[in-house]
């Protein structure tokens, strides 16, 4: 971004003035998002690209269980904190964030030029935390100093016409780099005043009519100042219609963001002449064009930092396979190798041209002992200068750097360390054992190469087995999700259905997690869960599958927003079913049962006069929605939220459409322990995570790729 686009940026997050923050999050290293709650608006995030961009959105995004440190150091002191405005810093990419909180005012300075920055200040300009330690020429960016800006640059806004012609006859560079850096409009901006103005970019700047330029400089800056629109410009395919604005408005949103966003080079609050002729589309706010353009790839920071988990080819942030590792280690070893033969061979090399010139080498060491013995170091450091055979000694060392003569007998040939104190021959013998001691070094690093490569072939063995008995690899986690805390379901349509454990857990659940259009619902048993069904939050197909995941795993990501948030009645018999079985139901023998459902307002911790609620209990006013005759059967399968495998209950139909590798379960005698060892040794997933699914004692009805490997199945 530009220091015109950071100008309108600011103007625009400025206007949620007031807003408070409700949570920082860090989901890749390169990304920081701060969500709001604005006034008489709807809840949204603003988003830092480091050294890229800034914007506001309100599109799904998950985020990592674990916050990363500079994230809590955000929620520390931001939480709660009201914005009470955002300014640009002078014309520079650097927006100033200034919030209110309970223990005085912090600034959130954002810098958008080079590597980028997030710098938390407190109400002193002292450094609280920098997103990235930094030095530089003028300033250091760390904990505990105060915060400098960058270097005050020329602020257009401030320029009259006198003093932007001091600046263009002061000027030995042409127009248009003069306009980008002494008068700081940046390459694009810097063009498009000299197409207003009427001259050539690489005019002279002298013959410049400073009255022209400083009308077109007006111009451009009264255009930005009066800008309430976001321009996106796009480069159309070949094999696009001519009509293309009616095809891409005739499409439903996500595909028509999909299509924009494949086409766009250019996001600008303002139509400069150079955009004159291309094809663009016009929206309500910057922050809008951006989001179009970039907001979808932003939402996805999560999954790319998962990716590269397990990416192969690259260094291997974080978790990587045993196969990976040795992968690399093996090309690190034929690389030292490789560089250990190029190293042996010039040694050797050197030790021979050495010999070879004998009587030059012998005839350099001796002029050069005499002079030191004679005259002294200094006095030969400072003649060593005029001699083009000699390139440097070290006194401390008694040693000199000398050239060799090339074929034509110039000091054009390879360079040599000689020691003062020692003949030719031992010169010479000296490269000839360093040679011998890196092939001593070669000799062990071969048989380190021969056992990786045992250990590879070992690997790729087992991890070929492994593939074929369609065990998953699974990433190692630090925090669970919240919902797995609790049972937890889906049900038609994405819904996310909780249940509690016990008392605890059904306060919890109801607490928080039961309210506006969710509903209610229990078994008609003693001691049953209470159960909320999330209207809005659920589980949404991931737009980009993660690159690690089999073919046979369903990718999902959890949304706070759903597309479809209506409970119908097909999705409350689903979440019934659910709420039957993980009652007593399921132990009691019982084939069939009931349950009711109620919506949240129904629900209440208060009692009559007289009597008592007990914890994990709730009186329950009004009339009940009854599910009769409910059968105790569900379904388990194996899908990746936000990339992590893990196994999810159902109803047996919602899961066998939703999860090829699935299992159909009724009450039976096989102990749930038994049962998830059992997929354990299939699937690779965490006993405890199974256990956790798994409703009690069960008869497994029908299943696909659960106990048994798909491969081994289809035989």
């Amino acid at each position: 971004m530009s220091g015109f686009d950071l100008r309108a940026m600011a103007r625009e997050l400025d206007s949620l003035k007031g807003a408070y923050v409700k949570k920082a999050y860090m989901p890749h290293y390169e990304q920081i998002v701060l969500r709001v709650n604005p006034k008489e608006m709807d809840q949204r995030d603003i988003v830092f690209v480091r050294g890229e961009r800034i914007y506001t959105s309100q599109r799904d995004r998950p985020m990592p269980m674990t916050p990363p440190p500079f994230a809590m150091v955000l929620r520390k002191h931001l939480r709660n904190a009201r914005l009470t405005g955002v300014e640009q810093v002078g014309f520079d990419r650097v927006l100033a964030f200034r919030f209110d909180t309970k223990n005085g005012e912090r600034t959130l300075y954002v810098e958008v030029f080079r590597d980028g920055n997030i710098i938390l200040v407190d109400h002193e300009g002292i450094i609280v935390q920098p997103l990235t330690h930094a030095s530089y020429a003028g300033r250091t960016l760390k904990k505990g100093v105060p915060y400098t800006p960058p270097p005050a640059a020329t602020d257009p806004y401030a320029l009259n016409q006198k003093t932007l012609s001091e600046v263009l006859l002061a000027s030995d560079r042409d127009l248009v780099s003069t306009l980008g850096g002494k008068v700081n409009l940046g390459a694009t901006h810097a063009n498009a005043v000299c197409d207003l103005a009427g001259h050539g970019p690489n005019s002279p700047t002298k013959e410049a009519d400073p009255k022209a330029v400083f009308d077109a400089l007006q111009m451009l800056l009264g255009d930005l100042m009066n800008s309430r629109e976001g321009h996106l410009m796009l480069n159309l395919l070949d094999d696009d219609p001519d009509d293309w604005l009616v095809h891409c408005n005739a499409m439903e949103q996500p595909l028509r963001q999909s299509w924009l966003s494949e086409r766009a080079v250019e996001a600008t609050p303002i139509l400069l002449p150079q955009h004159v002729g291309m094809p663009r589309v016009s929206f309500s706010s910057l922050c809008e064009s951006i989001d179009v353009w970039k907001g979808m790839h932003d939402a996805h920071a999560l999954q790319r930092r998962e990716e590269e988990r397990f990416d192969q080819a690259g260094p291997g942030r974080g978790q990587s396979t045993e196969v990976e590792k040795l992968e690399r280690r093996r090309v690190q070893q034929q690389k030292a190798l490789a560089g250990f033969g190029v190293k042996i061979e010039k040694q050797q090399r050197l030790g021979h041209l050495i010999q070879e010139h004998w009587g030059h080498v012998e005839g350099l060491l001796n002029q050069t002992k005499e002079a030191v013995e004679r005259d002294g170091w200094s006095v030969v450091k400072k003649a060593i200068k005029q001699i083009p055979w000699i390139v440097n000694a070290v006194p401390a060392e008694r040693t000199i750097t000398v050239v060799l003569p090339d074929e034509n007998n110039d000091a054009n040939g390879p360079q040599v360390l000689l020691e003062l104190d020692a003949s030719v021959h031992q010169n010479a013998q000296r490269y000839f054992e360093s040679a011998r001691k890196q092939k001593n070094k070669t000799s062990g690093a071969d048989q380190a190469l021969e056992e990786t490569e045992r250990k590879l072939k070992r690997a790729r063995k087992s991890e070929a087995k492994q593939k074929a008995s369609g065990k998953l690899n699974r990433l190692k986690r630090s925090k669970r999700m919240w919902f797995e805390q609790h049972r937890w379901g889906m049900v038609n349509g994405g819904h996310l259905m909780v249940g509690g454990k016990d008392a605890k857990g059904n306060d919890a659940v109801v607490k928080k997690h039961l309210s506006g259009d969710d509903m209610y619902l229990h078994a008609d048993l003693h001691g049953a869960p209470s159960c909320s069904l999330r209207s809005a939050q659920g589980f949404a197909l991931e737009e980009r599958r993660p690159a690690h995941l089999p073919a046979d795993i369903p990718a999902y990501r959890l949304v706070d927003k759903l597309a479809d948030s209506a409970l119908t009645e097909e999705k409350l018999a689903e979440a019934a079913v659910l709420a039957l079985s993980w009652s007593r139901a399921w132990n009691g023998g019982g084939a069939h049962g009931t349950v009711y459902s109620v919506k949240p307002a129904q629900v209440s911790k208060s009692a009559q006069t007289g009597e008592f609620v007990g914890k994990g209990a709730f009186v329950i006013r009004g009339q009940r929605t009854w599910y009769k005759d409910m059968d105790v059967r569900i379904g388990i399968g194996i899908l990746a939220v936000n990339g992590v495998p893990m196994v999810v209950s159902g109803t047996p139909d919602r899961i066998q459409a939703t999860c090829p590798r699935h299992a159909v379960l009724a009450p039976g005698r096989t102990k749930k322990e038994q049962l998830a060892n059992t997929i354990y040794r299939t699937t690779g997933l965490s006993t405890d995570d199974l256990l956790a699914v798994l409703p009690g004692a069960c008869d497994v009805i029908e299943e696909h790729g659960m106990l048994t490997p798909p491969d081994q199945e289809e035989e």
